[in-house]
């Protein structure tokens, strides 16, 4: 990848940096015009998704609750929230570095829980429905149904949600982290609605199954489909904005593949042996993926505010703190100490949303807004410095 370096920069510096670039000063992308003056975009599809889902959401409830009654339905709830929580605190984990909209995570999980759910459930009936009118055998329709029908149906249903953020809020979307983010609350979400299902149908086997899907797999439907999230991180990070029509297609492939493996081990039963031999080390190779994703955001945000440091934008000491979650929870504790915490919370958000955007602009996504994103993020930087720099002891 080729950068512009700090050259291309508007010049500042640290204390009091100007925003405005001095004229004829180059912009922070070469050859970049600005299209659209920056801003906050409306957010539309974060509401339509989170009144899609709802809307999935209570048809699933309604449909658990003629199973199971309204007792059964909220016991079933109160537990299936149990991995739910364990599931969002790893997510969050994950993307502490720039965290990713609140309301667009609402929409993605909404979208898992009632959106995907609901397809899935009506397009699974129509699939084990067909292979019995084909076949006449109640065995052959049950075991087809959940090993080709549900990873089929159901990581499409999740997945059309995660390229939906992909293609509609792609500025969000910075990489193969972002992507496994997306991913993985969108499966949260399905997996919460589908464990309140399973535990309301199989409530005189309950602990075995909380077991079995609390326990053992609270991860599962996660590590399926953010295969699907991690492809279209990759496409986020490539110059071809077409690049997605074949990356997707390969996540996908791959969640499909896992899903079916898992349910396929459990069919057979065979469970408990794929899960130690292939299920265990596949979520080691994951937490390894994941953890090298996160070295590498931190070098990206590293080498992108290093080149705003050498324009004077930021102190050096500025660009060690933020490339440091300890450095950054001292600065945090430091400023809130002055009444300051929340500057320094938004300086620390503004600088790296600066880095990535920069990030963006250097692999060929100029048309989401970059040189304006920059002068807007910049000022923030400056704003926030300014709140927390001029508080004393």
């Amino acid at each position: 990848m080729t950068t512009s370096g700090s050259s291309h920069l508007p010049p500042g510096r640290p204390g009091r940096p100007a925003i405005a670039p001095a004229p004829g000063a180059p912009p922070a992308v070469a050859g970049w015009t600005p299209r659209r003056p920056p801003g906050r975009t409306l957010l539309v599809v974060e509401v339509l998704g989170i009144a899609l889902g709802l809307a999935g959401v209570y048809w699933m409830i309604t449909l658990i609750m003629g199973v199971g009654g309204a007792t059964s339905t909220a016991m079933a709830g109160a537990l299936a929230f149990v991995p739910l929580v364990v599931v969002l605190a790893t997510v969050r984990w994950v993307d502490r570095w720039e965290p990713e909209p609140r309301s667009l995570l609402l929409a993605a999980l909404l979208w898992g829980a009632g959106v995907s759910t609901a397809v899935s459930l009506v397009f699974n009936e129509l699939f084990t429905f067909s292979v019995l009118s084909t076949t006449g055998d109640d065995t052959t329709a049950s075991v087809l149904g959940a090993v080709v029908g549900a990873p089929l149906v159901e990581e499409s249903a999740k997945g059309v949600g995660v390229l939906l953020i992909f293609l509609l809020r792609r500025r969000y979307f910075d990489g193969p982290v972002d992507g496994i983010v997306y991913g993985s609350v969108v499966a949260a979400g399905f997996a919460f609605t589908e464990n309140i299902l399973y535990f309301v149908q199989y409530e005189q086997a309950l602990g075995q199954v909380f077991f079995a899907r609390a326990i053992q797999g609270p991860f599962a439907h996660v590590t399926f489909t953010a295969c699907t999230g991690l492809a279209l991180g990759l496409a986020s990070r490539t110059r071809s904005r077409g690049s997605w029509v074949w990356l997707a297609p390969l996540g996908w492939a791959g969640a499909v593949a896992l899903h079916a493996l898992w349910n396929g081990s459990a069919v057979m039963a065979v469970h408990e042996s794929v899960y130690w031999t292939v299920q265990v080390p596949l979520f080691a190779v994951a937490i390894l993926l994941v953890l090298a994703l996160r070295r590498a955001e931190q070098r990206t945000i590293a080498r992108r505010l290093g080149e705003y440091a050498r324009a004077g934008w930021f102190a050096p000491f500025e660009v060690e703190m933020l490339t440091s979650m300890p450095a950054r929870r001292d600065a945090r504790a430091w400023a809130a100490r002055r009444g300051a915490g929340g500057a320094m919370r938004d300086f620390q958000r503004a600088a790296t949303s600066l880095a990535f955007a920069r990030q963006r602009a250097l692999t060929g996504r100029y048309d989401i807004g970059a040189r304006l994103d920059e002068q807007h993020l910049l000022e923030q930087v400056v704003s926030a410095r300014a709140g927390f720099a001029a508080r004393r002891d």
